[in-house]
């Protein structure tokens, strides 16, 4: 081989691995694609809505994550689903999430969950049929009542309202059926709701087809859903902050009073009910680079998440890390110190 020859493949080799390294430094630098799994909600809920519009910032953003929006029952099924793993990031209702941390209720145990933002409030809807009978919660005795999709967070706070008033099965005040033996003439009325685990979508169904007497929902304002359904049957909605007391008190202060304004769903008056917040959530596992980035996103792109979700809401740092029970993953709070101090 000439001197040529040799001069040749130690440039060719040379330049190759030049080539090799540079390769391996842009990997190095850019890293692999992380792919997330966010818990949100069934389909054409407010949960999906916001899971979607996240995974769309995300990915133009240009940002090394990949948002993987997972249709679910929603909060405590969510909150489930973190814990065991088979999902990095969840949406879940204020109420659910600190009964996780604590492992109170649904949660055997407590659950491994950190908050990365609170990030809006869900309002709780209780209405009936205008021409009906119902007036008040405690009309509801005896009635059949659409309260929210099993493993759902409408499901616990309809489940608490009822049992503050009265009218849950599981309340510790209800008093003991009548023996079995006793003439049905005898027997006291049950004061209890007839509770029909049922979705949104079913739950409108339900009333409008007059299989269930009132229905609970908990989300945005407005729901398009009830929206609709407002405009096909006279409605009432039936006001609720006479309750936020009551389950402040036995279960921390997660619930507020709110308001359904003047206007929304015909209504020509404000109607007070239950405000409960919602959190974006994760496992604790996450790196904290990958919190930060994605919290980025959040703040930037906050109009566009919530804009299917909820109308006039804001997200603010003070509002967003408010998670009560629920601590703040070691990402966010970096985040947060580094943005606001």
């Amino acid at each position: 081989m000439t001197s040529a020859a040799v001069n040749r493949r130690q440039a060719m080799g040379a330049g190759l691995g030049a080539l090799a390294a540079a390769l391996a430094g842009c990997s190095g630098e850019s890293g692999p694609v992380r792919r997330l799994r966010l818990a949100t909600g069934p389909e054409g809920g407010p949960y999906n809505a916001f899971g979607q519009a996240l995974a769309q910032a995300v990915a133009a953003s240009g940002r090394r994550i990949e948002i993987v929006p997972v249709s679910t029952a929603a909060s405590v099924n969510n909150l489930r689903k973190l814990d065991d793993g088979s999902v990095e990031l969840a949406l879940a209702m204020a109420d659910a999430a600190g009964d996780a941390v604590l492992g109170r209720e649904s949660f055997p145990r407590p659950a491994a969950v950190t908050a990365l933002a609170r990030v809006y409030v869900n309002y709780t809807h209780l209405l009936v049929p205008a021409a009906g009978p119902v007036r008040s919660v405690k009309d509801l005795a005896g009635r059949p009542v659409a309260a929210g999709a099993a493993g759902s967070g409408v499901q616990v706070v309809a489940e608490r309202v009822l049992r503050a008033a009265g009218l849950s099965d599981t309340s510790a005040t209800a008093p003991a059926p009548p023996p079995a033996s006793a003439p049905a003439t005898e027997r006291a009325p049950d004061p209890s709701a007839d509770e029909r685990p049922l979705g949104l979508a079913a739950s409108v169904s339900a009333l409008r087809e007059g299989s269930v007497d009132a229905l609970f929902w908990s989300g945005g304002v407005p729901t398009p859903a009830l929206s609709e359904l407002a405009g096909e049957m006279p409605l009432r909605f039936l006001p609720l902050d006479d309750y936020v007391g009551a389950l402040r008190e036995r279960y921390a202060p997660v619930y507020t009073a709110v308001t359904l304004p003047a206007g929304v769903y015909g209504l020509t008056e404000p109607v007070g009910t239950i405000g409960v917040g919602n959190y974006l959530l994760a496992r604790a596992d996450v790196p904290q680079g990958v919190v930060r980035e994605l919290l980025q996103v959040v703040f930037e792109r906050w109009r566009d998440l919530l804009r299917e979700v909820t109308a006039g809401a804001r997200l603010e740092p003070r509002f967003a890390i408010s998670t009560g029970e629920v601590p703040l993953h070691p990402g966010a709070v970096s985040y947060y110190r580094s943005v606001y101090g």
